[in-house]
């Protein structure tokens, strides 16, 4: 195996297999999942596992990564079109039968017309899970700078869900699998999320992103980002106040899973949380992995 692929390797195969994980977990509490599956530590891979529209919907955007990425630089006009023919395809595919959210067939039941521009189907009232839980790709290919891969995380959300939350946080998502994957250690992640969210902050990436933010509310561009940075900023908030108290021995580890766990399905933290410990465990465990 190429050992430039083990992080996409891990980060991909944790994403899909926590998603499996997940799947059968969809709409229930943490007290419901425990109750159904036991111990969280050892629940069983289902048989058979099932993968979700997290997974499809992160393989449609990895397929227009590479599609894109085929055809030269990865630019907005590159990769929109192949991007949104994805996206269609997916909407239009028997297998998206997996409990698909609202926001992702109503998007691409409006991109599916070609008269409409993008931006007139993006769902910009939903921050929603489905734009963070598939943006890992964006961190994973090679040579991408940080500009364009920040580029690339948003414009892939803001094609389903355009508030300005969702596109941070795919963004924010998208730094912390790069990181991780070029060997930052978890201790080291939340001063580095800050410091990602506070250069951010202001910054609309009108190249990748066009007019979309004169279809809110917001009077400027950067009013619209900021509020989608500050939402970060505030998880990012509540996750040091979780850990802080774990790490003075406050509270059980039910009682932090239960606050970390608000915002977003049990599958969908299922599939994005392997994918980030994946994309950097695998550097680690690349030799003792199977690929079957």
């Amino acid at each position: 195996m190429n050992a430039g692929r083990r992080p996409a390797t891990g980060a991909m195969i944790g994403l899909a297999l926590g998603d499996a994980l997940g799947f059968p977990t969809e709409f229930n509490t943490l007290a419901m999942i425990e109750a159904k599956c036991g111990p969280w530590r050892g629940m069983a891979l289902p048989r058979p596992a099932f993968v979700t529209d997290d997974t499809q919907m992160t393989l449609a955007f990895g397929r227009a990564l590479r599609t894109a990425a085929g055809r030269g630089r990865l630019t907005p006009l590159r990769l929109l079109r192949p991007l949104r023919e994805e996206y269609v395809e997916w909407w239009r595919s028997p297998e998206n039968n997996r409990a698909p959210g609202r926001t992702c067939l109503t998007a691409c039941e409006l991109l599916s017309r070609p008269e409409r521009v993008w931006q007139q189907a993006s769902q910009l009232g939903s921050k929603g899970c489905g734009a963070n839980m598939r943006v890992a790709p964006a961190a994973l290919v090679p040579g991408l700078d940080e500009p364009s891969r920040s580029g690339v995380a948003q414009l892939q959300a803001a094609l389903t869900h355009g508030h300005p939350t969702a596109l941070a946080a795919s963004d924010l998502t998208a730094y912390a699998v790069r990181v991780l994957a070029e060997g930052a250690r978890p201790g080291e992640m939340l001063p580095l999320l800050r410091e990602y969210v506070a250069a951010s902050r202001s910054r609309y990436l009108d190249h990748w992103l066009g007019d979309l933010w004169t279809y809110s509310q917001d009077p400027t561009p950067t009013h619209f980002v900021e509020r989608g940075w500050d939402e970060c900023a505030q998880a990012l908030d509540r996750l040091e106040r979780a850990l802080g108290e774990r790490g003075r021995g406050g509270g059980s580890l039910p009682g932090h899973r239960g606050r970390l766990g608000r915002g977003g399905g049990p599958r969908h933290r299922a599939a994005v949380l392997p994918a980030l410990s994946g994309g950097a465990a695998h550097r680690a465990a690349a030799g003792r992995v199977q690929l079957r």
